[in-house]
């Protein structure tokens, strides 16, 4: 089979593309044969190894040498023990701890995958597992004339993000670079902000605050919550992160504000509520571009250089 592979963290010229054995699937564990795989901004922060966290499990080399999380395709084989799936099974789901997406096959846990609904295209269903979790359980708790503010919002997860809390009821403000401002408008968002050109901490104040970027100091962001107002952040720096978990805690509970690091649960209890939306039309797939497999460093560098509109999805077969 085909597949982009690396063995060491860099820029996208790391990567090439090797012909392998085809895997075959251990107890618990089913074959796909993969037709869409999207590009998650951890798949570019696994690639260069930064944050620090993205190397968990291999410190100074790739524990996995084929990134792409986020898969869609058809079942080619199960492994012993496996119950819910069959050859020609068509399945989604976030492969995140296994990767193997960026091939023609990958080998994944039963317990990641769920049916692909029949009303979405293999790359529709590759946009929602890991993008569309992070937006459903970050936007929780929003509701009607409350302040939600997503910085990175003309991403993947933002642009979901957006989308849930406009549906909720809130006064939705979408961060990101100039070159997004007009995408995040057209998803649903009633204010847009260049964060090259103001501080979006300055504004508000906000009931919820969805960081998907977080580099800032703990305490600009204590600032623009409104009393009782929640911050949560998913990915960003290592130190953002952990003054956070530690200075943000006790700051915020001094302060009626609550500030933390957004635990996500995964797996298919947590993205089918996202999917079962996206097929009956409350939620909207935005699909930037897609690549083919021999494109693969394009569709990172356009994730983490920050141009893509919503999604970018790998298309292999």
């Amino acid at each position: 089979m085909r597949a982009v592979v690396y063995d060491r963290y860099g820029p996208p010229d790391v990567l090439r593309i090797e012909n392998l054995p085809t895997p075959a699937p251990a107890a618990g564990q089913v074959l796909v044969r993969i037709a869409a795989t999207s590009v998650n901004l951890s798949d570019w922060e696994t690639l260069r190894g930064t944050p620090l966290y993205s190397r968990i499990g291999g410190l100074r080399a790739p524990a996995r040498p084929t990134l792409g999380s986020d898969i869609a395709g058809w079942v080619e084989a199960v492994g012993p023990d496996v119950t819910r799936f069959r050859p020609g099974d068509e399945v989604y789901g976030d492969n995140l701890w296994l990767k193997g997406g960026f091939a023609e096959h990958a080998i994944a846990p039963e317990s990641v995958l769920a049916t692909k609904p029949a009303a979405l295209s293999f790359v529709e269903a590759s946009t929602i597992p890991q993008a569309g979790v992070i937006a459903w359980q970050g936007t929780g708790g929003a509701g009607a004339g409350q302040r939600v503010l997503v910085n990175g919002a003309g991403g993947g997860s933002g642009a979901f993000a957006i989308q849930i809390a406009k549906r909720l009821g809130a006064h939705v403000t979408g961060v990101d670079n100039a070159g997004k401002l007009d995408f995040m408008r057209s998803v649903g968002a009633d204010e847009v902000i260049d964060y090259r050109s103001e501080d979006f901490t300055r504004r508000g104040p906000y009931d919820l605050v969805l960081d998907l970027v977080a580099h800032r100091s703990v305490f600009a962001y204590r600032r623009a919550l409104a009393p009782g107002g929640r911050y949560r952040c998913v990915g960003g720096s290592v130190p953002t992160l952990l003054r956070v978990l530690t200075v943000g805690s006790l700051a915020g509970l001094l302060t009626r504000r609550r500030l933390g690091v957004l635990a996500v649960k995964e797996g298919p209890a947590h993205f089918a509520p996202v999917a079962e939306r996206c097929v009956a039309g409350d939620l909207k797939i935005h699909v930037d571009r897609t690549f083919t497999l021999d494109e693969v460093p394009e569709a990172l560098a356009r994730v983490g250089e920050g141009h893509a509109l919503g999604k970018v999805v790998v298309v292999v077969s």
